[in-house]
């Protein structure tokens, strides 16, 4: 059995996730077409920017007087009060998982009595498949910035790409992290000795294995050869779910957050050697909570992944012009710089990537695995297979 250090929020993730799924299914608005059909997407419609007036947006939004933003990170009680200082309109940002935002979005549009003005929002697949589709939410482009926008971060609207690394303990691996090759976390050795999420309630992983069946079973059967053992054989569909069963296999401590995870690894009072799947987020605790964390770096293939933020306006917000000028905001310099404390590339590419990076890595695009935007219908459709086939793996 694999080991877990569930908390109470862990299993509520998995139900809301459930109820999620079904309230979008279920009780959406109807827009002609099904969740995860792969119809098209609304089209975004850039206003031109020679006649935009920032200023006029900044007047009507503070006639509407207030904006409440959701978002999967804590950044955003970060980014509200920046916003609020800035421009004297009262701003809440609220951390909430993506499945829970979902589920309250789409039942908000159903009751037409829609609260959350502004969604930051990381489950892609869910988004092109479900709430953009059904009009729950929409995309709205900056058009002062559309230029530094290109075409593939416009449709939904990329605000920031984030990290999920793996890290390791410097101060108990002082030559380096211990492994060089992650097909090295399935063998014996690293048996209940690797720490993440558990992907049954952690979306963005069950994403990340797709995205690698999808694109990525090429190199991850180049990196398998790199380990001397010969070429991989499996039975399995491609190289990535050999990877995933054999991952699943290999009892890793599953748990409810990422916090949990910098501390089963970094924590100074930690002695075992263990290696860490977590956000880059988390490597404020260095200075926050005197943590040894660094990123494995030159890890074959990658040293993990880089995934999109994207930023949504509620269809039928009550502050339209608030929720829009919160979401030029985020992606500003400014806005950015308060989702970036750990590192990331911001959608704006005259922004670009955030000086500040987590130890251990340097260059996002070229050490972790990239999404691609093309997969994203692709990946609703394979997530309850995947889910089923990490779940029957690892118990």
């Amino acid at each position: 059995m694999i080991r877990t250090m569930q908390r109470g929020p862990l299993a509520g993730a998995v139900v809301i996730t459930a109820l999620a799924t079904a309230a979008l299914g279920a009780c959406a608005p109807s827009s002609g077409g099904r969740a995860g059909s792969g119809e098209p997407l609304p089209s975004v419609t850039v206003e031109d920017a020679a006649s935009f007036d920032l200023d006029a947006l900044i007047a009507a939004a503070k006639k509407e007087g207030s904006v409440l933003a959701y978002d999967g990170s804590g950044d955003v009680k970060d980014v509200a009060e920046a916003f609020e200082k800035k421009y004297g309109i009262k701003a809440e940002g609220v951390k909430s998982k993506s499945a829970a935002t979902a589920e309250k979005m789409t039942r908000e549009a159903q009751a037409e009595n829609v609260t959350i003005d502004v969604a930051l929002f990381e489950d892609g697949p869910m988004l092109v498949s479900q709430l953009l589709p059904q009009k729950i939410v929409k995309t709205w482009i900056p058009p002062d910035l559309a230029e530094n926008i290109e075409e593939q971060n416009r449709n939904p609207l990329v605000m920031i790409s984030k990290g999920y690394v793996f890290l390791y303990n410097p101060k108990l691996s002082p030559d380096g992290c211990p492994v060089k090759n992650i097909w090295e976390l399935t063998d014996p050795e690293w048996k209940g000795r690797v720490m993440m999420q558990d992907p049954m309630g952690k979306g963005i992983f069950i994403q990340w294995f797709t995205q690698m069946s999808e694109r990525g079973s090429d190199t991850l059967a180049a990196a398998y050869d790199k380990l001397g053992k010969g070429k991989l054989e499996t039975e399995e569909k491609d190289a990535a779910h050999e990877w995933v069963k054999l991952l699943a296999k290999n009892d890793p401590v599953l748990t409810g957050e990422d916090e949990d995870v910098a501390a089963g690894v970094s924590a100074p009072n930690q002695s075992q050697v263990k290696i860490g799947l977590l956000s880059t987020a988390k490597f404020r605790n260095i200075d926050q909570k005197n943590y040894d964390m660094r990123v494995c770096e030159g890890l074959v293939p990658w040293s993990g992944f880089m995934y999109p933020k994207y930023a949504v306006i509620a269809t039928g917000s009550e502050h339209p012009n608030a929720a829009k000028l919160f979401v030029h905001f985020v992606m500003t310099e400014e806005g950015f710089g308060l989702e970036s404390g750990s590192g990331g590339v911001s959608g704006n590419k005259t922004v670009g990537q955030s000086p500040n990076t987590p130890p251990g890595l340097t260059d996002w695009p070229k050490e972790l695995y990239q999404f691609s935007p093309e997969s994203l219908i692709a990946d609703f459709r394979a997530r309850q297979g995947m889910k089923d086939f990490w779940h029957i793996n690892h118990s």
